[in-house]
């Protein structure tokens, strides 16, 4: 049977009564824009994360542009980004005009590797932005250690892992700033686009607001150039119906990837990547070329609660991860590859300073070998059998 990679009606209609409730509720008062579902949604996803101020705004991107501008990045100057990421991570550096400089990442994790983001870092270095990638923390101890040693702010992208948590501590809530996503395909899927900025700060958050709505206050006095990255009202109902059962929609995706883990491991040729290669980078690119495992699995770190954005494996050798692809797609099985290409070889970037796009091999060979499994909460037994069956065959040739 046909497996799609993600399937959002499967999690969205069995909440139709209360959704309709919610959008009910907000076309009868008529306050589209920040009415009153917005306040209460904040609060919620501030209460669910254990910080001061939460911002609904337009999308995850203008969360991350939202929290660079509260921040007072200026043309020229310098961001951290891994290279291994999504386009918006670097994208909203790029609009402000500062110059996003690649690091390279973690094959096991495949987060910021933090000793080369230690050692790009220049005099014109402002900020870092850690990527809790794939739902995953980054070493945060760490590199809150490097930005405080540098006098470097830090916004943390957590486009795919609210709720996500590291030693205890929600990601998104350790840095000045936190950014997530409401994008329809994320743990907790809108119904457009949407996104949410956090932060412990008083004084931050109250230039966020401000910088929110054109950088008004009081109504049309404008003191700041701003924008419009307001989030509307129905959509704040919406995902706070949503909300409620977001322990849920975890723990089903939690569930399915122990299933993978367990039952793909026992197949010929199947590892799992180990976490001791997390701390130490120059062994990673020797690891990976000593190790002859035909998939390597990922693995959630004993310190992190993993909220598995995606499921995504490596396979190893060259045309190999293409080679299963096509495979899963003739049976059927929904795959992606996050990311085929990293930011430091997409071509707008391709004007940056060489020393901003350097030494980022492992990125580069995540970028060939990685491969994501259809992971969403509402898989059923007989679907997480269909691709561990559609693996263990390709296996087998």
């Amino acid at each position: 049977m046909p497996v799609p990679l993600l399937d959002v009606n499967a999690q969205n209609h069995p909440l139709e009564s209360e959704l309709l409730e919610a959008f009910t509720r907000v076309l009868r008062h008529g306050r589209f824009i920040m009415g009153p579902e917005m306040e209460t949604f904040e609060k919620e996803v501030a209460d669910m994360l254990g910080c001061r101020h939460a911002l609904a705004v337009s999308s995850g991107t203008d969360a991350l542009l939202l929290g660079l501008m509260a921040l007072d990045l200026q043309p020229g100057d310098e961001v951290l980004c891994p290279a291994f990421t999504f386009f918006a991570t670097a994208g909203a550096v790029s609009r402000l005009g500062a110059v996003p400089v690649f690091t390279d990442v973690c094959p096991v994790c495949f987060n910021m590797d933090v000793n080369d983001a230690r050692a790009k870092i220049t005099p014109r270095t402002r900020a870092v932005i850690p990527v809790h990638l794939f739902g995953q923390s980054a070493d945060m101890d760490a590199l809150l250690a490097l930005a405080k040693d540098n006098n470097l702010r830090v916004l943390e992208d957590g486009a795919q892992a609210i709720g996500a948590t590291y030693k205890g501590r929600a990601c998104g809530t350790m840095g000045d700033f936190g950014a997530f996503s409401f994008f329809p395909s994320k743990n907790l899927g809108g119904f457009g686009d949407g996104g949410m900025l956090v932060t412990n700060d008083d004084s931050l958050a109250e230039y966020a607001r401000v910088q929110r709505v054109h950088g008004m206050k009081p109504k049309y006095y404008h003191h700041h150039v701003g924008g419009n990255f307001r989030l509307d009202t129905i959509q704040c109902a919406l995902l706070s119906v949503k909300l409620k059962h977001y322990a849920t929609y975890t723990a089903q995706r939690q569930a399915n990837a122990a299933h993978y883990a367990e039952a793909l491991s026992k197949l010929p040729g199947v590892v799992t990547a180990d976490p001791a290669h997390c701390k130490c980078p120059a062994s990673q690119e020797a690891w990976l070329t000593a190790n002859t495992a035909r998939l390597i699995l990922p693995v959630a770190y004993p310190h992190n609660t993993h909220i598995w954005n995606q499921f995504t494996l490596l396979v190893p050798g060259e045309g190999r991860r293409d080679a299963l692809r096509n495979h899963l797609q003739a049976a059927g099985i929904g795959c992606e590859i996050y990311y085929p290409l990293t930011l430091d070889q997409q071509p707008c970037f391709g004007h940056l300073p060489e020393s901003s796009r350097t030494g980022c091999g492992v990125a580069h060979r995540m970028a060939g070998e990685v491969l994501s499994l259809p992971i969403y909460g509402e898989l059923t037994e007989v679907q997480r059998g269909e691709v561990i069956a559609a693996i263990a065959s390709w296996l087998k040739h």
